[in-house]
């Protein structure tokens, strides 16, 4: 009996130096990765970050990215080890330690902030990145202007630790309907957001800070606001964030959609906003599927059980709308609106007729586009209405999109084939509201577009100004 207990204490006490069977394999050495608790705070709250390294201490620094990179932290030395990777790391998170805590200092500007990693192991280093953002201490007290970025997106992307919501680059081709914000995020800040932050701070708008998840839950802030942007692939919203910023036009404030596929996944936060739930075309897998109440199922916002399409909000839709210069489709298109009704106050300034075309040498009509259902009277476009377009919505502009093979799957009652259009459009209920249509509009800012720059300018200028 007592060699046998030995026998069984040698064999716990090896296991004990083995990873457990549910935990995944470790990046090769050298590695340091990390995320932090918040994904946004504000001068005077701390943020932790939550590191895991193959060496011993990291070195840390800390850059506001805007018009242009500016260092204002550095620590080295920092403490840190390597943490185990849950096997449902992408879906439930990390739960590493916080290596180190910041207060974040009263002179913080508002904006976007990437924190640079940094580990020696051996002759061999290696960097990581994370980000997060700060608020301003005193909402809409030196600007009108609150941009609130995408964050949902870059989760709903991040493929780290397991899964995203797409299968196409899972490690093992099955689709997540869980992801947490406690893993490394991949950020898409500087694919969508920043040529455009670049821009608008060259040229003199001071702009607040937000994400996604603030609309949920500190929808205060937008009363302290003019004009809500919302820049590039804003794609996945929960149901108060979009109940907040309707209330907000309701009431008077402007919103302005540079921005495309918006809004068009619902999702549901989850761990006071530390994780979203989405099971998109597997609408039938979420567990509110048969509850009987399907306005919050987590599926396409424009599906038949939601009944609460995007373009109520956006006045434009991915339903009527779908890629150009993507997926295969429309490859050889022109990548620029054409203009329709040039008279009106959007196009104010810009020296364009009806007819003419604007953007395409910097394809701001690309990748994934929304637009409504319309019809053709005397040589312009009308919308219909009937797919929840708003009432007093008016087309200025349009390009042609439509869906790839398969995406009639996700939408059970519409045809495969059907072209759409991106559509630049506008429409006011109580506050005034503009959407581009596209996830591409930035290009013809950091391209020096004249029209897309005097566009955006009469925009910000009429709708944000004090």
């Amino acid at each position: 009996m007592r060699r046998k207990l030995s026998l069984l204490l040698l064999i716990a006490l090896i296991s004990l130096d083995r990873p457990s069977v549910a935990d995944q394999t470790q990046p090769a050495s050298p590695f340091v990765m990390g995320y932090a608790n918040r994904l946004s705070c504000e001068p005077g709250e701390e943020i932790s970050f939550h590191l895991s390294a193959s060496g011993p201490s990291v070195d840390l620094t800390i850059q506001r990215l805007g018009k242009e990179s500016v260092e204002v932290f550095k620590k080295t030395d920092i403490a840190c080890a390597t943490h185990p990777i849950p096997d449902r790391a992408s879906s439930h998170g990390c739960d590493w330690p916080s290596a180190f805590s910041i207060t974040i200092p009263k002179d913080w500007e508002t904006g976007y902030y990437e924190t640079k990693m940094h580990v020696k192991d051996g002759d061999k280093s290696a960097s990581g990145s994370l980000f997060f953002v700060v608020r301003s201490a005193e909402p809409g007290k030196n600007t009108k202007i609150l941009l609130q970025l995408s964050t949902n997106t870059y989760n709903a992307y991040t493929n780290w630790g397991g899964h995203s919501l797409y299968s196409y680059h899972d490690r093992d081709g099955v689709q997540g309907h869980r992801v947490s914000f406690n893993r490394p995020v991949s950020s898409q800040f500087a694919k969508w957001e920043l040529p455009f932050v670049k821009w608008a701070e060259q040229n003199g708008y001071q702009i607040d800070y937000a994400v996604n998840s603030d609309l949920e839950f500190h929808p205060e802030i937008l009363q302290q606001y003019k004009l809500v942007l919302s820049v590039g692939h804003d794609e996945y919203w929960s149901s108060p964030m979009r109940d907040h910023l309707e209330q907000y036009i309701r009431d008077g404030g402007n919103v302005a959609f540079f921005s495309g596929n918006t809004c068009c996944w619902q999702v549901r936060s989850e761990d006071d906003g530390r994780a979203l739930t989405c099971h998109k075309q597997g609408y039938n897998t979420d567990p509110i599927y048969r509850q009987g109440d399907h306005g919050l199922l987590s599926t396409a916002w424009s599906h038949h059980l939601v009944e609460r399409p995007e373009n109520e909000l956006t006045g434009v839709g991915f339903l009527w709308g779908g890629y150009h210069r993507s997926h295969g489709q429309f490859m050889d298109g022109p990548a620029s609106f054409e203009v329709h009704r040039p008279d009106h106050w959007l196009f104010e300034n810009s020296q364009l007729k009806r007819g003419d075309r604007f953007g395409g040498k910097d394809t701001i009509v690309g990748y994934e586009c929304d637009g409504c259902e319309m019809e053709w009277k005397d040589g312009l476009p009308f919308p219909t209405h009937r797919d929840g377009t708003p009432k007093t919505f008016t087309i200025l502009g349009s390009c042609p999109a439509r869906w790839a093979p398969g995406d009639s799957l996700w939408y059970d009652r519409f045809p495969k084939d059907r072209v759409g259009a991106a559509v630049l459009g506008v429409y006011t209920n109580g506050g005034t509201v503009v959407t581009a249509g596209t996830t591409d509009w930035a290009h013809g800012l950091s391209g020096n577009d004249p029209a897309v720059i005097q566009i955006t300018r009469n925009v910000l200028d009429r709708l944000g100004s004090k």
